[in-house]
């Protein structure tokens, strides 16, 4: 069965194939994802009802492309060392760099750092609540303020990670995987399917995300542990394959983002000026690693200096 599209009188009609399913009653998914949720969440520190809207921002800041094991002892570590936006905001912008560690694409780190100087400046070192606020805050898009309105404050906003998009496209289209850009019909069924109620649509939001995570995975999925298994077009539909572009996965062993890594290692761990001549000594290859460099001073997260030394930006 694919999603059922329903008539003007509200009676089920014919099946419709890779409908955008606005679907035949939301709230036939909400309750059984929420109830499975309260079963089977993770217990993370940045869910815990204590956590606060600062915790939950750095959550999401460090969780984009990095799986939750990696990420949480580097967020405890953070939380420790800068509780509150002000923390962070005193320090230098490479000191958020070196704390970054090896979670990968580091811009992140500076893209925190700019948003904790702003909250700092503009809300008195409080996260804001609005959802417009958060949204003009530096290196906040579209996704992270409507997650941080949802968890941190309960509001109800459609929030459309990976997880999420991957679990719409299942249940509700029947397709295997999302586009690998969010469109404007993801958009649109995520928020025909928000529930109503707002402290349910937050539910809903870090549920559908928590059944991406664990369930509804991008291989192997479980769809004996799925609560809405009965429901699911792709299932149903008899889970046909992915139609699409090819969906390749990504390298790292010899790319410039190795490189750059390599980089930021020697510079996070030096407590002085690094010479090129220590640099040059992590890559054999000179023109790649030189690409890197150059990309990283573009970055802003390396800073030369007179005499052929770098290190972690100070301003």
């Amino acid at each position: 069965m694919t999603a059922i599209a329903l008539s003007s009188d509200g009676s089920d009609t014919h099946p419709t194939p890779g409908a955008d399913a606005t679907s035949a009653a939301p709230d036939r998914l909400h309750s059984p994802v929420i109830a499975w949720f309260e079963q089977h969440a993770r217990d993370l520190p940045w869910r815990r009802p204590d956590a606060g809207a600062w915790a939950v921002m750095v959550s999401e800041f460090m969780l984009q492309q990095t799986p939750v094991n990696r990420v949480l002892p580097v967020y405890e570590q953070w939380l420790a060392r800068w509780p509150r936006p002000a923390d962070l905001a005193k320090e230098p912008p490479g000191e958020a760099v070196r704390a970054w560690g090896r979670l990968g694409y580091p811009r992140r780190a500076l893209r925190l750092h700019g948003a904790a100087v702003a909250i700092t400046e503009r809300h008195g070192g409080d996260v804001p609540a609005k959802h417009s606020q958060l949204l003009a805050l530096p290196g906040i898009g579209e996704y992270t303020a409507a997650a941080v309105a949802s968890f941190a404050y309960g509001q109800r906003h459609a929030v459309l990670d990976t997880n999420v998009r991957r679990v719409f496209a299942r249940a509700a289209t029947g397709v295997q995987y999302p586009p690998n850009a969010t469109t404007a019909a993801e958009r649109k069924l995520a928020r025909a399917l928000l529930p109503e109620e707002e402290s349910t649509a937050a539910r809903w939001a870090a549920a559908s995300m928590e059944l991406g995570a664990l369930v509804c995975t991008a291989k192997n999925e479980d769809c004996a542990r799925c609560p809405i298994a009965a429901q699911c077009a792709w299932l149903q539909a008899g889970k046909p394959a992915h139609e699409g572009p090819p969906r390749r996965a990504q390298t790292y062993a010899g790319t410039d983002r190795q490189v750059r890594g390599k980089l930021l290692a020697v510079l996070r761990e030096a407590v002085a000026p690094v010479p090129q001549a220590v640099l040059d000594r992590v890559w054999d290859e000179p023109v790649q690693r030189g690409r890197a460099l150059d990309g990283l001073v573009a970055d802003g997260l390396v800073e030369p200096l007179a005499g052929g030394l770098y290190r972690l930006p100070l301003s």
